[in-house]
């Protein structure tokens, strides 16, 4: 009688040539998705004018310089004090972040609660639009008492005002990829201006494929930061257990080997918004044979912005267009 390691080793499963079979047509059926379910890039013409438009005073013409959440170092979070105060100093765009409210109602807010940012405490689903316009946005900002009193704006509202100041929008979608890529829709249907200057930006794959499918004709963008499954922004491990960390670690490996190689194309995003301690000239050589712009976050010191606009020649994410200031992750 076989041994079971017998047994298995003579397994066709396991053998050498079986092996290299299975794992071929793993492969080919990978691809085989990928060419069939993928969506197309938008025209390149169509993504430079998105991503390279002509205003903005602080970028070299050709470098973009985008206001994270509006410019939150400057000006309280994703508010429309933050979009003019962007407009005012020089930014190209802004990046703003969108949530819902309890009853439906697409609003500016990074978190899943408004405790970090205003006067109020508990999660946005709790929170009815009515409850929310209550609370002070500028309740926890450094220059608190200079924007007392400014309110959580819809997406609606956030938008004309960018409309009205011409400046490019990077919708930053947290979740809910049914939910954002409906209410998206009738925003770029409302305001056919959109489409020619902003981009739909997302963590989530999902998110994006969803928003693809939704409207192929919006210009959108993976967000991607390497390990950070296993680990915090500044490198510190997230998880105390070497074992839940290893495992996390693999994980990471696999997530940035699908980003570069697989959800890119089968979103078929036009650009890619890298944590920029991982940008480099062959970084950016890479994307660019494939067709897709690389954009950095969040770069908050001139002697970055300068080697970004100088050497890289490519656009960034600031939390501040007027001073340094702290690393954001």
């Amino acid at each position: 009688m076989k041994s079971p390691c017998t047994r298995l080793s003579s397994c066709w499963c396991c053998s050498g040539p079986a092996a290299l079979v299975w794992t071929t047509a793993l492969t080919v059926s990978l691809y085989l998705f990928v060419a069939i379910f993928r969506f197309p890039q938008v025209p390149t013409s169509r993504t430079r004018q998105v991503l390279h438009p002509h205003k903005g005073t602080v970028g070299s013409g050709k470098v973009s310089v985008v206001a994270h959440r509006g410019g939150g170092h400057d000006a309280p979070e994703n508010t429309i004090i933050a979009i003019r105060e962007a407009s005012k100093n020089g930014a190209t765009g802004v990046e703003l972040d969108l949530e819902f409210s309890a009853d439906g109602v697409p609003i500016l807010m990074h978190d899943e609660t408004v405790d970090r940012t205003t006067n109020g405490s508990g999660p946005l689903s709790q929170m009815t639009l009515s409850e929310l316009v209550n609370l002070d946005a500028a309740a926890k900002h450094r220059l608190s008492d200079k924007f007392a009193g400014e309110k959580i704006p819809t997406l609606e509202e956030a938008v004309e005002e960018c409309i009205k100041l011409q400046l490019t929008i990077y919708f930053d979608v947290k979740g809910h990829p049914d939910e954002a890529a409906a209410a998206l829709k009738l925003l770029y249907k409302k305001h056919p201006v959109l489409y020619n200057c902003s981009i739909v930006c997302s963590f989530e794959p999902k998110v994006i494929y969803r928003m693809r499918q939704s409207d192929p004709e919006v210009i959108t963008a993976l967000t991607h930061r390497p390990w950070s499954l296993s680990r915090l922004g500044d490198g510190a491990s997230r998880f105390s257990s070497p074992w839940k960390h290893s495992w996390m670690t693999l994980l990471d490996l696999v997530l940035d080997w699908a980003h570069h190689h697989v959800l890119w194309k089968l979103c078929g995003i036009s650009a890619f918004l890298i944590q920029k301690n991982f940008v480099s000239p062959e970084y950016v050589q890479y994307w660019a044979e494939r067709g897709v712009e690389v954009v950095a976050w969040t770069v908050n010191t001139q002697v970055e912005k300068d080697y970004y606009q100088e050497l890289l020649q490519v656009n960034y994410i600031t939390d501040s267009l007027v001073e340094d200031c702290d690393p954001h992750y």
